[in-house]
């Protein structure tokens, strides 16, 4: 008897999965057809089904918009970060680390803040003395390929890339180990602008140095574009 029960669960079992395929229609009574194939559509569509909570966070997403491009919905994964007003067009934010987006962003800031101010002292003829002839008469523009042939941009290349292999350890480790280091925080505070200062204020400064950051990329980039089409000096009309 048990073989016999345990043989017909089995053919109860192979039925089902046929009728499901599509390949029997008749082998078992209708009313059990249609139950079966109403269960069937009912897991489907719960297994594509978002949950509550989902659902309710992916409305709020949709009907918040950015405030720097109103009329594109707010990259949501920019919450939290000093200086955030929802630009992010492209959408790196999807799928790039936020940590990572802005340590990028604060590193090129800061190279731009010194970039701008070096190339504008150059055409305002400061110079560090002593000076080599072949450095005679150059201005920012001019300075670059006079550099090339005399290796010193090959020097300059050649410490920047150790500087970058060395701090991205501290990077590597802060998105891959939970370091819990700050996006550009590398402990340099000599003149001390942060000692003492409480939280509101430290988030005050580091709003200031994204915002200066922002500002010299825009900046370093004009003045690059004036100079080269005026060939002119400061300030490049």
């Amino acid at each position: 008897r048990d073989k016999t029960r345990g043989r017909g669960r089995c053919n109860h079992c192979l039925y089902l999965v046929l009728i499901l395929s599509g390949f029997v229609t008749l082998q078992i009574p209708r009313a059990k057809m249609k139950l079966a194939l109403l269960a069937s559509l009912f897991g489907a569509a719960a297994a594509f089904a978002p949950s509550t909570s989902q659902g309710a966070r992916s409305l709020t997403a949709l009907n918040e918009k950015s405030t720097a491009l109103p009329f594109l919905e707010y990259p949501e994964n920019l919450k939290g970060y000093v200086g955030d007003v929802g630009f992010d067009p492209f959408r790196f934010s999807d799928f790039v680390p936020m940590d990572f987006l802005r340590e990028a962003e604060l590193k090129h800031g800061r190279i731009c803040m010194l970039a701008w101010t070096g190339f504008v002292a150059v055409d305002l003829g400061f110079r560090i003395f002593p000076l080599p002839e072949a450095y005679e008469g150059l201005t920012s523009v001019t300075a670059h390929d006079a550099l090339v042939k005399q290796g010193a941009m090959g020097q300059l290349f050649l410490w920047m890339s150790v500087a970058e292999v060395i701090s991205s350890v501290a990077v590597m480790q802060m998105l891959n180990e939970g370091s819990g280091r700050k996006p550009g925080d590398f402990g340099l505070d000599p003149v001390g602008f942060l000692k003492g200062k409480s939280e509101a204020e430290i988030e005050e400064m580091e709003l200031k140095e994204i915002t200066h950051c922002r500002l010299a990329m825009m900046a370093f980039s004009g003045v690059v574009t004036q100079a080269v089409l005026t060939q002119g000096p400061f300030p490049y009309v």
